[in-house]
């Protein structure tokens, strides 16, 4: 057996070869000048097999793990953070009945199976006014008498919309006023009331075209409902591993911000010409010192990714730390994003504030890491309550 790192090379090698990710960086600013959908990284990713990797062996997939998986996405971010982005919430559903199906829940296998014949799953439930994300929502969820709802809401920031045929999402059952529901499950892009926003003009990430999809008595099938929860924080494998997949592969792409900001950082520094010193920027102490303090903040944020996938795809049973954990990674890897970028732009000098220079793309994109839930400050007392409070 090869050892992990070999390991990783090899996958690398395999579903993201250098003339591809060369292809990727590329496109990659034409995809964000031109405020348009990245359809032909799509369809390289789909042709090497990237949307099935998570899919057991024995339903025709690769079978990857989590902690693979990660490294894969950290690395197709440092060519195209806006495609990995979007195609995280493919690989995020994907990978969450995985999950499950390892952890010995069996229900949602039908989604290897769509996935197989080429379905293109999205994640539909972050909504406006929503801070409780997966404990609560504002969408309406009908029931039917068949066992099946009928959903009308609002879905904001809805990667992969050009393309998506199956998405996750939830709604409220809220016929039983004292007992209200949460209902889970996956909606058809062919189902009658939906509808996807044509407002898209974004400071970064502008490629993932991460539209607003709008429901109305859009028809969940009896067969599709995925779970019927409690409101509030009740545990539940579904909401778990949706956690974990989304926290831990959103780090992923910001870790790969980071490592191609901090790659860009250093050919500037490289590349400048110091009139004072007559050397090389990269010569210039200040300025390798302040690379340097970029790259010791970066380290640390793969270490964590890889552990805390690793324990996931462990089965390591962190109980109530793992929020802790999950959210942290997430938060580390958006925050360096930022902190690298910067960094870089600020070593490459004049060039990099250039609207055609791939950092000032990367700072943007960048950007997008404040927007994802849990913010800083919602996450805050969580961390805090964890040392102060009395349990």
């Amino acid at each position: 057996m090869p050892d992990r790192e070999t390991r990783h090379a090899e996958l690398a090698e395999k579903y993201l070869p250098e003339d591809l990710l060369e292809r990727f960086r590329e496109r990659a600013d034409v995809y964000d000048r031109e405020n348009r959908f990245f359809d032909e990284d799509l369809t390289e990713l789909i042709a090497q097999g990237y949307l099935t990797m998570f899919v057991p062996k024995t339903f025709g997939g690769a079978g990857l793990s989590l902690g693979e998986v990660s490294r894969l996405q950290q690395r197709l971010a440092t060519a195209a953070p806006a495609t990995a982005l979007a195609v995280n919430m493919h690989l995020m559903c994907t990978g969450v009945v995985r999950a499950m199906f390892e952890r010995g829940d069996r229900s949602l296998s039908y989604v290897f199976d769509e996935a197989m014949t080429g379905e293109i799953f999205a994640f539909g439930v972050s909504e406006p006014a929503n801070d409780w994300v997966l404990q609560d929502s504002n969408t309406v969820a009908q029931p039917q008498e068949d066992g099946g709802y009928l959903l009308t809401g609002v879905k904001i920031f809805t990667s992969l919309s050009p393309v998506w045929t199956r998405m996750i999402t939830h709604g409220l059952d809220s016929t039983d006023a004292e007992n209200p529901t949460l209902v889970y499950g996956f909606v058809e892009r062919s189902a009658d009331g939906i509808s996807v926003s044509d407002q898209w003009d974004v400071l970064g990430m502008r490629a993932s075209q991460s539209r607003a999809t709008i429901l109305k008595n859009v028809r969940i099938r009896p067969e599709k409902v995925a779970r019927k929860i409690p409101t509030g924080r009740h545990p539940d494998l579904l909401t778990f591993a949706i956690t974990s997949h989304f926290q831990l592969l959103i780090g992923s792409v910001y870790a790969g911000v980071a490592r191609r900001a901090l790659d860009l950082g250093a050919q500037g520094l490289k590349s400048r010409q110091s009139a004072k010193s007559g050397t090389t920027y990269a010569e210039v102490p200040e300025f390798r010192a302040r690379l340097a303090d970029a790259l010791m903040e970066y380290m640390a944020v793969p270490a964590q990714l890889d552990t805390y996938s690793r324990d996931f795809d462990d089965l390591v049973d962190h109980g109530a730390g793992w929020p802790l954990r999950l959210v942290s990674a997430r938060i580390n890897a958006a925050t360096v994003a930022r902190h690298a970028a910067e960094t870089a732009l600020m070593c490459a000098g004049g060039a990099g504030f250039n609207n055609n220079n791939e950092l000032s793309r990367l700072f943007r994109d960048a950007t997008a890491g404040l927007f994802h839930p849990p913010s800083a400050d919602a996450a805050r007392p969580m961390y805090a309550a964890a040392l102060l409070d009395d349990n």
